[in-house]
């Protein structure tokens, strides 16, 4: 999830395990808690895209990272702090519940995490979008308004807790959500007579309303849209072709299987006058329906002066969010017929 996301959970659950004895300081310690895992980001300005990539939600969201670091850090805070109200078994508690609770929120998400590294597997749900505000918001305003309240007063305790709740039935709604959603795109399929061989399904940016998925047929991948709120469950799909035959010698480098690994086997090859695209298809496309031309994770592939292949991230136009946006918005009210 995205960064303010898991400060707020990260200060809900400090709240819950030590804001009694310890007041805001519970908090700004679980916020604190909530964002080390995500300084895994900062190797993207020693390594190359694809290395960053891997590298992303690894170690530092893993169960035997939270393990090993809460200690450490307990032991730091207590004696940041040299008093009997909290000793080091306490912060140690805080700060593990606190870094625990970043990767399992992010498991829920397309990306996923590697919560049990180093074995090589990545939980990924896919029930929730990595920004969405009706999950946030409500769980923001209620840890704003605790923290407003001294450390032994009732309210306190029962407001972060009503966040708490209201986050985590929002997130078995997504559950739910994503089962309808998944649903009626296997049954648009069928009632199309088209055969395929996998399909996932996850909701679009900022919402758990309309939903997408891709779906794996022999030659290509389909992509299509589904809104709660259609009138007509007939689902049309958008048709890219895999064309992994493009590589040509590409396929032989190492750099290859490395990205798809990455993107789980979900990838096209895409040739644009000469350059060649490898396209991670897991987190869908910059637009809706046959419009949509680019994916959001593209990289350009080419040999550099050494004869090295290198596969370079593409940029994102900026200036495309606001009209996407305003598509998404009319898409998520549900198709007219």
């Amino acid at each position: 999830m995205d960064s303010l996301t898991q400060i707020v959970l990260g200060a809900a659950v400090g709240e819950a395990v030590l804001g009694k004895k310890v007041g805001n300081k519970a908090m700004l310690w679980g916020a604190i808690a909530g964002t080390i895992p995500d300084l895994d980001v900062v190797s993207k300005f020693f390594v190359d895209n694809v290395t960053a990539n891997e590298l992303h939600r690894g170690f530092s969201h893993s169960i035997l990272f939270s393990i090993a670091a809460a200690p450490l850090f307990g032991w730091l805070i207590s004696k940041l702090y040299k008093n009997k109200e909290a000793n080091w078994k306490d912060w140690s508690k805080l700060m593990f519940l606190g870094l625990f609770t970043h990767p399992i929120l992010d498991a829920f998400t397309t990306w996923g995490t590697q919560l049990f590294w180093p074995f090589d597997y990545r939980v990924a749900i896919s029930n929730i979008f990595v920004v969405d505000p009706l999950y946030t918001l409500p769980f923001l305003v209620c840890v704003i308004i605790a923290m407003c309240y001294k450390r032994i007063h009732s309210k306190r305790s029962k407001i972060n807790t009503l966040g708490l709740c209201i986050s985590s039935c929002y997130m078995i709604i997504t559950l739910v959500a994503q089962h309808i959603a998944s649903t009626r795109f296997s049954t648009s399929l069928e009632n199309q007579h088209i055969k395929y061989n996998e399909i996932q399904t996850r909701p679009t940016p900022l919402n758990s309303i309309l939903w997408t998925a891709n779906v794996e047929t022999d030659d290509s991948f389909l992509i299509g849209y589904y809104s709660l709120l259609d009138k007509n469950d007939h689902i049309e799909f958008s048709a890219f072709p895999k064309n992994h035959s493009l590589l040509g010698e590409m396929k032989n480098d190492p750099l290859i299987p490395r990205l798809i690994k990455l993107s789980e086997g979900w990838y096209t090859i895409e040739k644009l006058e000469d350059h060649i695209y490898f396209n991670d298809l897991r987190f869908g496309t910059l637009g809706i329906g046959n419009q949509a031309k680019r994916f959001v994770f593209s990289y350009e592939l080419y040999y550099d002066e050494n004869g090295k292949l290198i596969a370079k991230e593409r940029a994102r136009d900026m200036n495309n969010v606001s009209p996407l946006l305003k598509k998404l918005a009319s898409r998520v009210l549900g198709n007219k017929t």
